[in-house]
């Protein structure tokens, strides 16, 4: 994700290539990263479609219904507001998908999207498992046609859709309904995705995506490049390509990576790698699977020696995961492996592997979000839960849940617009930075104060470090270090430490504590169980602990954000709080103390 001033460089060489009928210009998680290293995405979202706009071609966007352009379900009031905010600032298509290809989720976000006067693609999540089979989709297919869907997308997230099967999935939407645009979106990590999209374009499909190379293959798509050549042969009518545009693109493109998005992206996802096949897991995760990995490593390691059992390299460790993950999506009722329930299995996976290392059982460390997927909160499952999933839940209190899952999330724009007045917000054009606080609270807040701007300055001078280190070929010291950031002319001191001569640097912020330690020999500690980043609420709706509070054992207490989910962290003991050792979105490692009771 290019910062806008790098994307309007760009957007000229992209039109003039002259192949492109549509661009992918914002949704799912491209306008949470633009807040995370402190760029306003509406200003980025304007930007970067009018270039589009003024030539003729289609922009769209990626939207996950329920979630809206995040992780967590949005407000009804909230989504309605998403539509019209996107079609002002230049968005013709969504692309409207549900991680559990629950139609109602999916309904919903049509009726907005026509409401708001956008082209409405209601989108096939595509898995290959028991339940998903080929009249399944179909099936699916025809309720939202029925219900108002202008396109359909067959979303093969992973790319593990068998092209046979794709095929035969185009063919009847097509037979049916000749008229309706059909677009395939495959990733190449698995290796099936050109003969996935050379079925599907003999069966009828109309608009395949496509990447370019720096970015293309791996993890991402297939490069236009080869996908024009291939269908061109196959005698289809495809546009030609301005070759010397191409070029001046991807020369961009390598450019704006060796600025600062190269130090984001691990070497893996340049690889296709059949192991993907049985776990499923999507290109779109598999980076920051990759990232993630590093850390997870580090903490699975520290529980083995302790055991005095042997340490796993990163690829044991990621051979272990997929196991796991195979071991886990069917228990929990067969959820379509993409966002963000892709993170939620992989999520659920990783944690049972460091609950297992630590000599405990499975199923020990839940989110509450993954806890909503599995009670039916975010919408119904296509397979059975697992019996003893169901036990667990039972025995914590826990109910399904079988209605709209709308109704769980109630309308809460007012909110929203109270906090603008009293902080004093513009509400911007079209209300799109009400929409942007609605959407993202915690990104949006820390955008405006200014801190997501620091964090990235700081996480990327730990980024260049690092590669320095890489590029000398010098071994990591054992001692910490320090790095001094400038960051809007304050200035940051971040320490970096080394565990051995081979580990990735890690940042260990300084936490600034909510009030004086209190010497007492009676003290209690509440450790951090993972990494992650520290926040004492999920949601406004949530009353934050505070020094003083009294609190008992189970109490919630704090959240911890790590792998895209929130981990509920409950006091082991009973006890008075008198100290918090981190504030809001603050880095911690395992082990660290969070909080301290009396």
């Amino acid at each position: 994700m290019p910062r806008v001033d790098q994307l309007v460089r760009v957007a000229p060489e992209i039109i003039k290539m002259g192949c492109f009928a549509r661009v992918e210009t914002n949704g799912g998680g491209f306008e949470q990263i633009n807040l995370l290293f402190g760029e306003n995405p509406n200003i980025a979202v304007r930007q970067w479609c009018r270039p589009f706009n003024e030539a003729g071609i289609q922009t769209h966007m990626l939207d996950r219904s329920l979630n809206g352009l995040r992780m967590s379900p949005v407000p009804a009031d909230v989504r309605k507001l998403f539509y019209k905010v996107k079609k002002a600032q230049g968005t013709d298509i969504t692309r409207c998908f549900c991680g559990l290809n629950d139609p109602r989720n999916i309904i919903a976000s049509i009726k907005y999207a026509k409401e708001a006067g956008m082209i409405a693609q209601a989108t096939l999540s595509i898995t290959v498992s028991e339940v998903h089979n080929i009249k399944y989709y179909c099936d699916l297919a025809d309720e939202l046609i029925k219900n108002g869907a202008d396109e359909i997308c067959l979303k093969d997230m992973a790319g593990i859709g068998r092209p046979a099967t794709l095929g035969k999935i185009v063919k009847y939407i097509k037979e049916k309904n000749p008229k309706i645009i059909v677009q395939y979106h495959g990733q190449t990590g698995p290796g099936f995705t050109p003969a996935s999209i050379l079925e599907v374009c003999r069966n009828g499909c109309d608009i395949i995506d496509v990447g370019m190379e720096p970015l293309s293959w791996g993890t991402g798509h297939a490069d236009v490049i080869m996908v024009r050549e291939m269908l061109e042969d196959a005698g289809f009518k495809v546009p030609k390509i301005d070759m010397a545009a191409y070029m001046r693109a991807r020369a961009l493109t390598q450019e704006f990576m060796d600025d600062f998005l190269g130090y984001f992206i691990p070497e893996s996802n340049r690889r296709l790698q059949s192991l993907l096949i049985a776990s499923g897991l999507p290109g779109g995760m598999m980076g920051s699977l990759m990232n993630d990995l590093k850390d997870n490593l580090v903490s699975v390691n520290k529980s083995l020696a302790k055991r005095g059992e042997a340490e796993l390299t990163i690829d044991e460790l990621l051979i272990k995961l997929f196991d796991e993950v195979a071991y886990v999506w069917p228990r929990v009722g067969y959820p379509p492996l993409v966002t963000p329930f892709s993170q939620y299995v992989k999520n659920l996976a990783m944690f049972n592997l460091m609950q297992l290392t630590k000599g405990k059982e499975r199923w020990t460390m839940i989110a509450d979000n993954i806890w909503d997927m599995i009670l039916g909160k975010a919408g119904k499952l296509p397979g059975d839960v697992d019996p003893v999933i169901k036990n667990l839940a039972k025995e914590q209190g826990r109910e399904f849940y079988t209605g709209d899952p709308q109704a769980l999330y109630p309308d809460k724009l007012d909110v929203f617009k109270a906090e603008m007045k009293e902080k004093g917000w513009d509400f911007g054009p079209d209300d799109e930075e009400l929409f942007e606080l609605a959407m993202h609270p915690e990104q949006y807040r820390a955008f405006k104060s200014g801190k997501a701007k620091a964090d990235f300055e700081i996480e990327l001078a730990l980024q260049k470090e690092k590669a320095k280190k890489c590029k000398e070929g010098t071994p990591a010291p054992i001692e910490e270090q320090s790095v001094q950031v400038e960051v809007n002319g304050e200035k940051f001191l971040v320490k970096i430490s080394y565990t051995d001569a081979k580990s990735d640097i890690e940042a260990k912020s300084e936490s600034v504590p909510t009030t004086p330690i209190i010497s007492s020999d009676k003290v209690k500690q509440i450790v951090a169980p993972l990494e992650g980043k520290f926040y004492l609420t999920n949601s406004s709706s949530e009353t934050a602990v505070k020094v003083g509070d009294v609190i008992k054992k189970g109490d919630l207490l704090c959240y911890i954000e790590s792998m895209k989910t929130y981990n509920a962290i409950s006091s082991e003991s009973d006890g008075k709080v008198i100290e918090i050792c981190f504030n809001n979105s603050d880095s911690v490692q395992e082990d660290d103390v969070l909080f301290k009771l009396q």
